[in-house]
Formats: structure tokens, sequence, C-alpha cells
């Protein structure tokens, strides 16, 4: 008897590694055959040498040249025509569209589809962002209502915009709340010595609020607060809400903030920190702020769809409105100046982690989820 095939369709190798590569090798232990499809970048050894076959896939993520993607459409088509995966798992917006047609139309009945929070489309008041809207939820009525396809959403505030707006079935949608963290490898440790450190880890967009986390430490300088605000993550030239590397670096240059750029050994970088900010405007369940709390750090982010399910209210941390720099800074300000309250709701966090987001329970969920469409 032939092992159940399973392919993931994600953006990018990078993306794949850090958010779903656990799940890949749990499938793979649990004795299905398992591919990633996804754009190849700097991470095709990592992929590799964990023993999961990697099939290049060039995808552009703002690509909208029509001729340009339904040539890509044709290309997925074919892939799965070939592959003939029992299961395709796919993650992120474009994935999520075209690989529900690509399914359709090669006809792969058993489809989990992912969507870490509604992206740029659902955030943006740009006039492309709102002309698309409507386009993409005619879509998402079409594509995900197959009777063995999957809804993966990560915060209740996003399932119920989707049965709100009567874009999928109720009964097709999973609740799995993130990714799922290595509680033994993102640990508590205590706080280092010296000022106040203020991180902001992240790809640089402007929809993470990363304008509002320069603004607000320009706010806290001004009212001599000792602390260093730094940005973590790098520019990301295919996203439309991208920072520029011009930006970043004029910052940097003057001492408005620190930049590090990508960083991949974070466990190192939460253990230099000893606040972690994320003003975003909108997330599906930020994977970096439950690594953070993991690793003890008190956190301070929005009141918005996706950080709030990380974040209890002055419990392991502050909630500030989406925007709210004032607030932001203020919010900052308590946690710098107040260092057994960091160090509360550090622990809080931890056991908060530790509880509901590990990596074990998130893999468990999603395992159940390609049992259920394997049945008869």
């Amino acid at each position: 008897m032939s092992r159940p095939k399973i392919l993931y369709f994600i953006t990018e190798d990078w993306y794949f590694c850090s958010h779903r590569l656990p799940l890949a090798l749990a499938a793979r232990d649990a004795g299905y055959d398992v591919a990633v499809v996804t754009n190849v970048n700097e991470h095709a050894d990592v992929i590799r040498r964990a023993g999961i076959r990697l099939i290049p896939f060039d995808l552009s993520r703002k690509g909208m040249n029509p001729a340009s993607e339904l040539a890509v459409l044709a290309r997925l088509i074919a892939l799965y025509r070939k592959e003939k995966p029992d299961i395709v798992h796919q993650v992120a917006m474009k994935p999520v569209l075209y690989g529900s047609l690509a399914a359709r139309l090669s006809g792969v009945s058993r489809v989990v589809n992912a969507l870490a929070g509604l992206g740029y489309i659902f955030t943006s008041d740009q006039p492309k962002a709102r002309f698309l809207r409507p386009v993409i939820g005619s879509a998402f009525r079409g594509l995900l209502n197959s009777r063995r396809s999957r809804l993966i959403l990560q915060n209740q505030d996003d399932r119920a915009k989707f049965i709100r707006k009567r874009f999928i079935s109720e009964k097709r949608i999973r609740l799995i709340r993130g990714s799922g963290v290595d509680t033994a490898v993102f640990v508590p440790t205590p706080e280092p010595p010296g000022v106040p450190v203020v991180i902001l880890p992240s790809r640089m967009l402007w929809d993470k609020g990363v304008r509002e986390f320069v603004d607000a430490a320009g706010q806290l300088k001004k009212r001599g607060i000792s602390a260093r605000f730094v940005l973590v993550g790098d520019a990301d030239p295919h996203n439309p809400s991208a920072i520029h590397t011009e930006q970043l670096t004029a910052w940097h240059a003057e001492g408005a903030v620190e930049w590090w750029g990508r960083r991949d050994d974070m466990p190192a970088v939460f253990e230099q920190s000893h606040i972690v900010c994320l003003p975003s405007y909108r997330e599906g369940l930020p994977k970096v702020l439950l690594e953070a709390a993991s690793c003890g750090r008190p956190i301070v982010t929005t009141d918005t769809p996706g950080c709030r399910d990380v974040v209890r209210q002055g419990e392991n941390g502050l909630l500030v409105p989406v925007r709210g720099t004032a607030e932001l800074a203020d919010a900052l300000q308590l946690l710098i100046e107040q260092p057994a309250l960091r160090k509360k709701m550090g622990c809080k966090g931890r056991e908060i982690v530790v509880s509901e987001f590990a990596l074990e329970k998130v893999v468990a969920k999603t395992m159940n989820i390609y049992r259920e469409l394997l049945k008869p």
C-alpha cells in the first residue's frame, strides 16, 4: 500500500522553514510522502537536509500581470496533475487562491488552506487593495467550499469575518491558533544588564507599525527616557507595504532607532532584549510574539485581531490602539521604568505559551485535519 502524499504549496522557502517545517517533518514521520512547492531563495539546503523533497516554483507575491499570472496557474495545474497528491496544504493568499483553482482543475479533491491573517488586501486603504477586496471575496466563495476542503484560520476575529461575509461555510473552518512554538528552544533567560532594550522583530513593513514604533521612540527620548529601540528584520521588497532599505538605513544613521536586519538566531535576540513590541495593524496570530512570550519577555502590541489573541491586557503585556503612537510610548515607558512588572508579565507569558501554544499541540491539530480528509 502506497503512502499518502501531501504537497505543501507556500510562497517562500524561508517561511516554510520558519513556520511549517516541523509540521512537514511530523507528517513524514507519520508515514506521509511529503514534498514542498515553493519559491527557492536561501533555504533549499535546509529543506533537503531535513529529508523533505523540494519542488522549486517561481512565484511572485506581488505579481499582477494577467498573462504572467495565467502562466503561473498553468504551471501549477501541470504540477498538481503530475504529482497527484492525496492532500495539498496551501499557505497564504496567493497559494490559497491559485492552488484551490489548480486543485479543482487537476482533480485533487483534498485541500487544506491556511491563512495567517488577511494581509495587505484586507488591511490597506490603498485604492488597489480596496478594488481587490470584493474580487478576492468572490474567489473565496467560489473556491473554498469544496466538500473535502478545509480552511485553517488563526484567530476568532478572522473566523467571524469569513462566516459573516459568507466566504465559506462554517463547517469547513478549523481554528488553529498560530504555527506553534518550540518551548524547548525558546526558553526564559534573565534580563541582560544595562539600559532596557526594546525590540520590534518583524518584516519591515509599514503595516507592522514600524512608523509608530519609530515615532514612539522619538517621543520617549524627548521625555528623557533611557532605552534602546531596535528594529529586527529584513526589508521585504515583494510586499506592497514594504519599507525601503534606504529609509531603514537612514533611521539607523540618525540614531532614531537601531536596525539589526534579519536575524536567524531569534532566541539570542530575545535574550538581549527587555521588552518586545509589535504595533501591527492586523495579524493572523504572530509567531514572533509567541516566541517572545516563551522566552519570558513582556509584550507591547496593538488591540487588533491576532495580537490580542497573544496578549492578555495587564497579565503578559499591554495592548494599545492601532496607530496610537502616544499610547504606545506610554505603555513602553511603563515597562521600561518597572523591571518588577516586566518580570511578572514575562513569567505569565511563558505560562500561557506552554499551556496553549506549544508546537506539539498545533502539529497534532493539523494532523487531525489530514486524517479527517483521508477518511473514506
